[in-house]
């Protein structure tokens, strides 16, 4: 291994300290919203499969008898 890759490449490491301040800060609440805004579509989602399978036993059912 050649130290002038070792060299190039140490060169490009950003300190932490920039790091932290390029950062964006992040609302806590606002992704918490997202969560519960995706969970909600998530459990329509699913009512609504499972209401269409029960109408649709239904349907069978009182057809077959």
């Amino acid at each position: 291994m050649s130290t002038e890759s070792l060299n190039r490449t140490s060169k490009n490491v950003e300190t932490p300290s920039n790091y932290i301040e390029t950062q964006k800060r992040v609302d806590v609440d606002v992704l918490k919203q997202r969560l519960l805004e995706e969970d909600r579509k998530d459990k329509n989602k699913r009512n609504m499969i499972l209401s269409s399978i029960a109408v649709f036993l239904g349907i069978v059912f009182i057809l077959t008898y």
